[in-house]
């Protein structure tokens, strides 16, 4: 039995969030923007000032906003740190430096230095809470649950036509019948590991391969599958990491509803290539006129989108469309490679 481990909520020990992450530095301009959008409402009595206040407030906000993310993102490997005390140190401290840094240019003879500090201070606490608590919302335990949840749905039906596969042949070529029960032992111990980390893509492709000869099993010549592999910098595939079961549940979708309806069969393509700090895949298999199976083809796109964004946050992309006779989904993720 897998167990999750739990983790009691304790914000003082909760990291710092990831300020390179485009969904992080999103959440954090709007939070503080409504944070100054309140400040306006509870100290302007007069509505038809609303507007003026407002723009005022924007004014001596956004470029300290602004700066502060980009010395974040700079900082980022040190705001990291396992010591909450220390990495929530640095963050009030560079929010302090920067208004202080800022304040000559911005201030008017009104503004007192104090209270931009205080709100600023202010404003990093709610930011920091609002963090702790999706942190607790969605981590530890609750994220590897849906995680292993997500990645355990592997539809029924490949179970059961694997082992009619090799029923079907176990008398006609026993070496093969043999040799797709190993096969197919290899998958299910694959699918039954801990999915809460990042794996190699070597292993993913690996295990795609086992999963292809497993199909060609029971369809034969119908089924071919051509690969197009290109990391970017001669990169290892070992060093490059994915999320698991990231691709196999891709090209079962490719089989499941574009060669399995049609009696003539087809080719699935496989691309993967880096470029820009992006890892791309795409999935590309032809349409079958007959589609019965079109609710499940969503229902597993929901499912590894869904899989990314607990993985990336805003990150990662998803996107699939018809492109001629031929069905393409594609998948965009940050490139991470092991550390040498």
């Amino acid at each position: 039995m897998m167990s999750i481990k739990q983790k009691l909520f304790r914000p003082t020990n909760m990291p710092l969030p990831d300020f390179r992450n485009i969904g992080v530095v999103l959440r954090v301009l709007l939070l503080v923007n409504l944070l100054a959008v309140v400040t306006v409402l509870v100290r302007t009595d007069e509505i038809a000032l609303l507007g003026g206040e407002i723009i005022f407030m924007a004014s001596k906000v956004e470029l300290p906003l602004f700066f502060v993310l980009f010395v974040l993102y700079a900082l980022a490997p040190w705001l990291s740190h396992p010591r909450a005390l220390a990495a929530n140190s640095l963050l009030a401290g560079v929010v302090c430096a920067s208004i202080m840094l800022l304040w000559p240019l911005l201030a008017t003879e009104r503004d007192m230095l104090w209270r931009w500090l205080s709100w600023a201070l202010g404003a990093t606490a709610v930011t920091v809470f609002y963090f702790d608590y999706r942190n607790h919302l969605y981590s530890p335990a609750l994220t590897e649950a849906r995680l292993m949840a997500l990645t355990a749905r592997i539809r029924p039906h490949f179970l059961f036509n694997s082992l009619n596969a090799v029923l079907g042949v176990i008398r006609s070529d026993p070496r093969r019948a043999e040799q797709g029960l190993e096969e197919l032992a290899d998958l299910f111990r694959i699918f039954m590991r801990d999915k809460r980390g990042l794996v190699p893509l070597g292993d993913e492709i690996a295990l795609c391969e086992r999963y292809v000869n497993l199909e060609q099993l029971r369809l034969g010549d119908k089924l071919k599958v051509r690969w197009d592999v290109a990391v970017a910098g001669g990169a290892s595939l070992d060093a490059v990491r994915v999320p698991p079961l990231l691709l196999q549940p891709l090209l079962e979708n490719a089989v499941y509803h574009g060669i399995e309806p049609t009696t003539e069969g087809g080719e699935i393509v496989v691309r993967l290539g880096a470029r820009r700090g992006k890892l791309w895949l795409e999935v590309d298999n032809p349409v079958a006129e007959v589609h019965p199976h079109h609710s499940g083809n969503k229902m597993a796109l929901d499912n590894i989108r869904e899989r990314l964004m607990l993985y990336y946050d805003l990150e990662a992309e998803l996107t699939s469309f018809r492109r001629n006779d031929r069905y393409c989904v594609q998948v965009s993720l940050p490139l991470k490679r092991t550390p040498r």
